[in-house]
């Protein structure tokens, strides 16, 4: 009996501290967008034992629950499974794990507070919408998180004045223009993007033709140490393959990774790389098209 206690002690620890690809796919899908196979796929991990030990298809389930609230037929349809998810997630905000689990995923949560704020505020208050209880609900349940500032579909990211960094804002600058253009396979201009055709696309404005595909650029750029990859810089991703996709950063060198890049789903759209189980343990590496003294 030990014997067993033990393995279920250490396969609660593999599924809550090292990488699942299941918890993976959760973590991808729900960022782009697809709350209903969140909130299907989630069911089925809960109801796998295998999964007892995680609260991370419980905190899934809840959220893409609240997304899809949203809808006003969603919301008549699925009063009972709304209400479960505000319990939940109440619930796991007092434990600590649960407290670990928002802050990790800080940039859902605070995306996640602007849809729900933006949703209550549109909702007429009656009967058959209680919009101070609503009100109630997210006040504290967001309470005293470090939210990030967002402002439509991407956070505001402000850029550094810093004069030695001029060309890679100016650059930046440049490719935030684009947010937003939706994901076009092989696209390469402002009707739609790839990965590659927008990392290219950024470079032609500033004077500079690369290679078209992800690989080709990781193979002709200049490799970078991660401790030295910032602003401007490119970022390449694999599945276990070659190099099949790219990002521009948009932090500054020592600060946590973050990316604008052509999202499958969302188009161009900005996200953290660091605090993202799906897109950090893909780095491939770090280079840069940018001179030294630049």
């Amino acid at each position: 009996m030990n014997r067993i206690l033990l393995l279920a002690l250490l396969f609660q620890s593999f599924i809550s501290f090292s990488q699942n690809p299941a918890l993976d796919h959760l973590e991808m899908i729900y960022d782009q967008g697809y709350y209903k196979m969140v909130f299907r796929k989630s069911a089925k991990l809960l109801d796998d034992p295998a999964y007892d030990f995680s609260k991370l298809p419980s905190y899934y389930r809840s959220i893409s629950t609240l997304q899809l609230a949203q809808d006003d037929r969603w919301y008549r349809k699925h009063e009972a499974s709304i209400e479960e998810a505000k319990k939940v997630l109440l619930s796991l905000r007092k434990t600590e794990k649960g407290q670990e689990i928002f802050k990790a995923h800080i940039r859902e949560i605070s995306f996640l507070k602007k849809d729900m704020d933006s949703w209550i505020s549109s909702q007429k208050s009656d009967k058959d919408f209680p919009q101070v209880a609503w009100r109630e609900f997210v006040t504290v349940l967001f309470a005293d998180l470090p939210l990030l500032e967002v402002d439509g579909d991407t956070e505001n990211y402000p850029l550094s004045s810093r004069p030695e960094l001029k060309m890679r804002v100016e650059m930046i600058e440049e490719a935030k223009k684009q947010l937003g253009v939706p994901y076009v396979s092989a696209g390469m201009d402002p009707s739609g993007f790839d990965c590659s055709g927008f990392t290219s696309f950024v470079l032609q404005q500033e004077g500079k033709s690369i290679p078209r595909r992800a690989k080709d650029q990781y193979d002709a750029c200049t490799k970078l140490e991660e401790s030295d990859a910032q602003i401007g810089d490119f970022v390449f991703f694999s599945n276990g393959g070659e190099v099949n996709h790219v990002g521009i950063l948009i932090n500054e060198k020592g600060q946590p990774k973050t990316m604008i890049h052509a999202s499958s789903s969302k188009g161009i759209s900005i996200v953290e790389i660091d605090s993202s189980s799906y897109w950090k343990p893909r780095i491939v590496g770090y280079g840069t098209f940018i001179s030294p003294q630049k």
